[in-house]
């Protein structure tokens, strides 16, 4: 067992476990996008409400679900955090290890100023809709009377971007963490994490404009 942990608190086993979060984290993202896409298929807002229905139809499994996810994402932070003041601290590049400075993008240039933006959306997100009753009596009314307003529209909208310019270095850097790393993988593997990266954006960025552009911008 102390190998197991001397090997984790290693640069290299944090820098596996925060792949792996990260991936993690990733397959969240893809099915939130899949319930909240339901937002713009259905305006009724019928099958919204029948999906968070669902959804809280698992009572206390919902909640263990929710801190597991919760407690996913504070380990993929904690260890940004670490892997970005050691590298500081050594002098090296931030996140990952590069060759040389000309390989740098904006992604990778920004992955922990990326990452603290996101954690603020999460923050201001669960107090807009997770944290608030009346979200949970009128889903979908809800969440256009939100988005309808143009403020509230423009930071869902930033932090989509974000996530996108997020995932667009971090998708492709967690798989090399973990071993998956081969010069004839590599630029099939970068482009899968760019798709990856602009699919996400589009899709959740998709939701506020709609809600911006045909909501009545009502308050909750």
């Amino acid at each position: 067992m102390s190998s197991i942990g001397n090997a984790l608190a290693s640069s290299v086993g944090k820098k596996i476990v925060m792949g792996l979060t990260g991936l993690l984290l990733v397959g969240f993202l893809v099915e939130h996008l899949h319930g909240n896409l339901k937002l713009i298929e259905d305006p009724s807002g019928q099958a919204f409400g029948e999906y968070v229905a669902f959804l809280a139809s698992f009572g206390p499994l919902l909640t263990v679900a929710e801190i597991g996810l919760a407690l996913l994402f504070l380990c993929h932070v904690y260890l940004a955090l670490r892997l970005t003041l050691e590298n500081m601290q050594a002098r090296r590049t931030r996140y990952t290890v590069r060759a040389t400075r000309g390989a740098a993008t904006l992604g990778s240039l920004s992955m922990f100023y990326s990452g603290a933006l996101i954690l603020g959306y999460l923050i201001k997100h669960l107090v807009d809709f997770r944290f608030d009753e009346r979200y949970f009596a009128d889903p979908y009314g809800e969440v256009k009377a939100t988005l309808s307003q143009p403020g509230n529209a423009a930071v869902y909208v930033l932090a989509a971007l974000v996530v996108g310019v997020h995932l667009s270095h971090g998708f492709r850097s967690a798989l090399q963490s973990l071993g998956v790393n081969h010069p004839a993988w590599n630029k099939a593997l970068e482009r899968t994490g760019k798709a990856v990266a602009v699919i996400l954006a589009l899709g959740f960025l998709s939701i506020p404009l709609y809600f911006l552009f045909t909501g009545d911008g009502s308050q909750p």
